[in-house]
């Protein structure tokens, strides 16, 4: 399966594929140096066997190499729609900067394009632009089971079996802050600045109490949304 194996490192993972093997090394050495995690390939079909191997968050890719070229192998990455590297942000290397070679680069899927010779600096600088630009996976936050409850953080509700019970801008705010650090006491004041910024205390004494009706079997004597005097309020999830 293509990109089964992640790298467990949070550093960014790069393909440099390059068939001159001393400016392959040269830019191994020092994108590493810069904190990156570097893989090499000297031609397109080896880029290819490691494409399918890892995950890489960016390709460095030389143009004119012999066999299938890295104008060929970006074209095909991006027109092939079953493939999990279509999306892969990829940076043309070349010796050829006339502005049409330019442009035929971005026309076949490329995201940035850099003649050669080019300051290691600039490099560095255009990898890290485009990594900026890519946009981050939403983190899919599981159910948080509250009783007969589950609070789902996507659609901001309540659900139990067929029955579902969507919560108010503040109610959403709020279980946001609190589900998202269980067993957590947050107080008022960090209440009101992470969810809606300007509410206060007793604002936010109110929603709670909104939510535990939606949430708590006995609201007098609540199991889950809980009051931790003089210091704030905590959500405490049932833990399966």
């Amino acid at each position: 399966m293509l990109n089964s194996i992640r790298t467990p490192a949070l550093k960014p993972h790069i393909l440099v594929v390059d068939d001159d093997d001393r400016l392959r090394e040269l830019l191994r050495r020092y994108l590493a140096e810069q904190g990156f995690i570097v893989t090499t390939a000297p031609n397109a079909a080896d880029a290819r066997g490691k494409l399918k191997n890892l995950s890489y968050d960016i390709m460095v890719l030389d143009v004119m190499m012999p066999g299938e070229t890295g104008l060929e192998l970006t074209r095909s990455l991006h027109e092939d729609t079953k493939s999990q590297v279509k999306q892969l942000p990829i940076l043309l290397l070349t010796a050829r900067g006339e502005p049409s070679d330019r442009i035929i680069g971005l026309e076949v899927g490329a995201d940035d394009y850099l003649p050669k010779p080019f300051e290691p600096r600039e490099l560095l600088l255009r990898i890290n632009s485009i990594l900026r630009r890519i946009p981050k996976p939403p983190i899919a936050m599981p159910d948080l089971k509250l009783g007969r409850w589950f609070y789902n953080f996507q659609r901001d509700e309540l659900r139990s079996g067929e029955e579902t019970i969507r919560l108010t801008d503040m109610e959403a705010g709020l279980m946001r802050v609190l589900a998202a650090e269980p067993g957590v006491v947050i107080s008022r004041e960090a209440l009101s600045e992470r969810s809606k910024g300007t509410v206060s205390g007793r604002t936010i004494d109110v929603q709670v109490t909104r939510l535990r009706r939606k949430i708590e079997t006995d609201v007098k004597n609540p199991r889950y949304l809980i009051t931790v005097r003089g210091e704030g309020y905590m959500l405490m999830p049932d833990i399966d």
